[in-house]
């Protein structure tokens, strides 16, 4: 099922349609021949005034009607073709920071009915390195954005020591696999990011964006490499301290710790900040259903920290997401 958002805005449209449909098929031609009617049996100075206390257009119809266009559009805009998010967190980074708004072309992946997600129309599907929306799996009212980098058939491995994706096509069916896919990385260097941790060093606290050379009480800079996978290329960062929690990730029946395939239909996603990301590797595979649409543009973006007010806007992010 769809947000609380989207289940509004069908009603609202198809209340105020059903009011449109009754001013101007029902309530307008009435209003019309009760003018005429009026008109007829007085004198012609009168007429105009006494029209129209004899046909009066009720306000609240009125409104409901007049609004039906434009929520109409709203609702086709959004559900079919391009709806605006906003990146609350640091899973993303560097290729979204907190604070961007972005937008997502909801037909990349199918047009789809606005309440249940069900298909109506195949238009594509997920790429490898494609950043997609989609429902969270274990609650579909939330929404995440991670990089797409299994689909359907991939074997998947995840290096935890060297922080290395390993991506082999067709181990869906049981027969050998084919060759791994070709994916590099270039040399590990500082970020321009530094992570502040609280309670502890268990939870983050911040990621401030801060010149080689400065530094910030308790942070530790993040390290930084390129990620080719296929013919996509990202950077990713990741924390030279931290270590994966290898015996938190999900563990797909039949196959070793930190190896999945990804079965029909299903998709393995993982964020660009791989030791600030709950994905895949913790909660397993993404049905292609819940997929909703794909990341194209930075249409605004605001200084702040996660859960903090803005303080500044970041003009220079403002374009195409690459």
């Amino acid at each position: 099922m769809a947000n609380m958002f989207a289940v509004i805005l069908v009603i609202a449209t198809l209340v105020t349609g059903i009011m449109w449909l009754l001013e101007k098929c029902v309530l307008a031609p009435k209003r019309r021949a009760q003018k005429a009617s009026g008109i007829a049996g007085h004198e012609v100075q009168q007429a105009e005034p006494d029209a129209k206390k004899l046909a009066p257009k009720p306000g609240w119809m009125e409104t409901g009607a007049s609004v039906f266009p434009v929520l109409a559009v709203v609702l086709i805009v959004r559900s079919f073709l391009y709806e605006p998010f906003q990146i609350p967190s640091g899973s993303m980074m560097p290729t979204l920071l907190i604070g961007d708004f972005i937008v997502v072309e909801k037909f990349a992946y199918g047009i789809k009915d606005p309440l249940y997600q069900n298909t109506l129309i195949n238009t594509g599907h997920p790429k490898r390195g494609d950043i997609a929306v989609f429902k969270y799996p274990k609650d579909p009212s939330v929404d995440y954005i991670k990089r797409v980098i299994g689909v359907p058939g991939d074997r998947v491995t995840y290096d935890p020591v060297e922080k290395e994706v390993t991506v082999t096509p067709g181990c869906s069916s049981g027969q050998a696999c084919g060759k791994d896919l070709a994916i590099t990385y270039s040399n590990v260097e500082p970020s321009g990011f530094v992570q502040t941790f609280s309670n502890g060093g268990q939870s983050t606290s911040g990621f401030w964006p801060l010149p080689q050379g400065q530094d910030k009480d308790g942070g530790v800079r993040l390290d930084q490499r390129n990620e080719t996978l296929g013919d996509v290329t990202h950077r990713i960062l990741t924390v030279p301290i931290a270590q994966d929690q290898v015996g938190m990730y999900y563990r797909q029946g039949g196959q070793q710790a930190a190896t999945w395939i990804v079965p029909p239909g299903h998709y393995f996603m993982m964020g660009d900040n791989r030791d600030n990301s709950a994905d895949s590797r913790y909660w397993g595979f993404v049905p292609e259903k819940n997929m909703v649409g794909k990341a194209v543009v930075i249409w605004m973006s605001f200084e702040k920290q996660q859960g903090a007010w803005p303080t500044g806007v970041r003009l220079n992010r403002i374009g195409s997401i690459k």
